[in-house]
């Protein structure tokens, strides 16, 4: 059999065109911000991680340019060989010190960080567990490494205790998982899970690619936000949410951080960040720190949309975050909401399959911290026309 064979029987994305209602991959025409433009559409834009609005802050694009500038466009090797910048390393000093760490290493993407370090760390003979709702770039690592893999029941203690049990205590093993969870918006419940990893010998990793900027006192993340910061082992960030560009980074104890920096392939085997993304990221950085009150109002805006959307009388599950999911159940139903949400000028991105559980395709949103009280409210406006014309809400709501 030709092995393209595969691929013309994949009709699933014709048929959903053909319907009209295919929610990806749209051609955005300007910066993300609250608006956007689309196919010449103005869209009120819930549907990115732009966490803390950074993307269009003029210190982020200056530094972006003036880096640009001085430095080029690329690097056009890796960190290993040509491609380590002094901007690299500043940044990395600087996020190890936000992060309260010995050492920082900075990675192309968020998703080859969490790749690498965690295929580079567990080996044949280490046992690996995880939440089975972490993302996949954690469960690409995983399969990746040598290791025995062992998934416990999303975010349950009890479940993760039991399978640790099963464990011999002296076994090399680690506890790898989300932050903030990217599509249910829940925080994973760190200080027990802290507790199970020091009384089976475990070693803990946070992936807060949706934690950094968001959780915590000053924004570093799930493990400052319990007061757990020099318990957690290793902790994994992005820099295309909160910190509004690209790439990613994973701070530790300093001789893990030398060992992963010399064992882990995509570290080793990819081009670095262009300058313009980490002068970018150091901008953003900086910005965290001088202006708090984006972060005070982003958890402004959550607790006003946790509240409108379950007074309306949508599902919005267990989020505790500016993820907010409306979970809807049916696939054709989301899609059908996601169309009528984009005609009436709103950008939300549709959840279906493999991404979530069959029958739980959701409609998910994200908020940042430069969204207006006027555009809240015709999104909660929008969501209840809509919800009660589907009849997935009380018309008497």
């Amino acid at each position: 059999m030709d092995i393209f064979e595969k691929c013309r029987k994949f009709t699933r994305s014709a048929e959903v065109k053909a319907m009209g209602v295919y929610p990806y991959f749209r051609e955005i025409t300007t910066a993300s911000d609250t608006e956007v433009m689309i196919g010449g559409q103005k869209m009120l834009m819930i549907g990115s991680n732009n966490y803390l609005g950074l993307t269009t802050h003029p210190k982020v694009i200056e530094a972006a340019i003036a880096a640009t500038r001085k430095y080029g466009s690329g690097c056009t090797g890796s960190r290993f060989l040509n491609g380590t910048l002094d901007l690299h390393v500043q940044l990395e000093n600087e996020l190890a010190e936000f992060m309260k760490k010995d050492a920082c290493l900075v990675y192309s993407t968020g998703f080859q960080t969490n790749l690498g370090t965690i295929s580079c760390l567990i080996g044949k003979g280490d046992y690996l567990l995880m939440d089975r709702s972490n993302h996949a770039c954690i469960v690409d690592g995983a399969r990746l490494s040598f290791g025995k893999i062992l998934k416990y029941d999303h975010n349950d203690m009890d479940d993760l205790e039991r399978v640790l049990q099963g464990i011999s205590l002296d076994a090399p093993k680690a506890i790898v998982t989300d932050g903030v969870f990217s599509m249910e918006g829940d925080i994973v419940k760190l200080p027990r899970m802290y507790e199970l990893a020091k009384k089976y010998n475990a070693r803990l990793m946070i992936d807060d690619a949706h934690s950094v900027g968001v959780l915590g006192a000053t924004g570093a993340g799930t493990a400052e936000h319990f007061g757990l910061t020099k318990e957690t082992d290793i902790t994994m960030g992005t820099f295309s949410k909160s910190f509004a560009s690209i790439g990613g980074f994973v701070v530790g104890d300093a001789q893990v951080m030398e060992y992963v920096k010399h064992l882990s392939r995509t570290m080793i085997f990819s081009a670095s960040i262009p300058p313009a993304s980490a002068a970018a990221v150091r901008a953003a950085l900086q910005v965290m720190k001088d202006e708090p009150e984006r972060r005070e109002r982003l958890w402004q805006i959550t607790r006003k949309m946790h509240t409108g959307l379950k007074d309306l009388g949508f599902n919005i599950g267990t989020t505790q975050t500016p993820i907010v999911p409306v979970h809807i159940g049916d696939m054709m139903e989301c899609f059908t909401f996601w169309k009528t949400l984009t005609e009436a000028g709103i950008f939300a991105n549709a959840v279906i399959p493999p991404a979530v559980a069959p029958g739980q395709s959701m409609i998910r949103t994200s908020y940042t911290a430069n969204h207006t009280d006027a555009q809240l409210d015709r999104v909660l406006s929008t969501f209840e026309s809509i919800g009660k014309k589907m009849g997935m809400i009380s018309a008497m709501v």
